[in-house]
């Protein structure tokens, strides 16, 4: 028979959800402050704009499923008011049925995308340009900056290299005239196909694999996928056609065979980081998917 959970003290888990609300703070801290004032930053607020996931979200504390919050003294966990919750005698812990029950389907095909693209090599010859696939002849920008190499410049980088993206969400970005660029043709429907770990986007992908898993997935964990997630946007726009140097990022200049190297170098490493990451998810949907 499994082992029965030990109920986590009321003074263990307020202190550990205090603290992950006081990281979540700090790391959303930059964002509220410009969200506030109506401003913008063009690298760190795009976590808050092309994922769904609010700074209110990242700061509730989720122990993960199979954990036992005891009640204090002021009664049991916030968490028993919180959906696929359940409380007896006191102690709160995640209802599994109740949330395979609504996400069992999520739960599936998080499982299956992050089991295969674990499953596969790292491919680091990509040198983000799938970025300059975004602008490529196109006076069109999704980004209000202006190019570091001109829209000439630009062209002449995309012209010069093959173009082998494997991730549908930056691949349905590109301009009409860099589609046909492309070796790969990503589609949603291929999307647990294609995926491999060495992929900015896939990476970056590994927060919103966490959200979308949502009160499964231990407060810890998620925040660590946000804040690779950050560190690879960085990356991402570094190595861009735009030029950030007024924002305070030097660029990756991947259109020269020291920017390649900087660019594959950095690549590997946040494989190596998402690999973990992406380990520890895969344990929560084995844990979710057990009969």
């Amino acid at each position: 028979m499994p082992a029965v959970p030990v109920p986590l003290p009321a003074a263990e888990w307020t202190a550990l959800a205090r603290a992950h609300a006081e990281r979540a703070d700090a790391l959303t801290a930059g964002h509220r402050a410009r969200r506030a004032t109506g401003t913008r930053h063009p690298v760190e607020d795009f976590l808050h704009e092309y994922y769904s996931a609010r700074p209110a979200q990242l700061r509730r504390w989720h122990p993960g499923a199979g954990v036992v919050l005891a009640p204090g003294a002021d009664g049991p966990a916030p968490h028993a008011a919180w959906r696929w919750y359940a409380t007896g005698d006191g102690a709160v812990t995640l209802d599994l049925d109740a949330f395979r029950a609504d996400r069992g389907d999520t739960v599936a095909f998080v499982a299956r995308l992050l089991a295969a693209t674990a499953a596969r090599p790292v491919h680091t010859g990509c040198f983000g340009l799938h970025e300059w696939a975004m602008v490529y002849r196109d006076d069109e920008h999704r980004h209000p900056l202006p190019l570091r190499l001109g829209q000439a410049g630009t062209d002449a980088v995309v012209e010069a290299h093959p173009i082998r993206c494997s991730h549908f969400d930056a691949f349905r970005f590109f301009t009409p005239a860099a589609v046909g660029r492309n070796r790969l043709q990503p589609t949603r429907a291929t999307q647990v196909e294609f995926e491999q770990p060495g992929c900015l986007h896939a990476t970056m992908d590994l927060y919103k694999w966490a959200y979308k898993l949502g009160a499964a997935v231990p407060g810890a964990l998620l925040l660590d996928c946000f804040v690779l997630a950050a560190d690879v946007r960085e990356l991402d726009m570094r190595a861009s056609p735009y030029d950030l140097r007024e924002a305070g990022y030097e660029p990756v200049p991947i259109e020269t065979p020291e920017g390649k190297a900087q660019y594959a170098a950095a690549q590997r490493e946040f494989a190596r980081r998402g690999a973990g990451l992406r380990s520890r998810l895969l344990a929560v949907c084995d844990r979710l998917l057990e009969s």
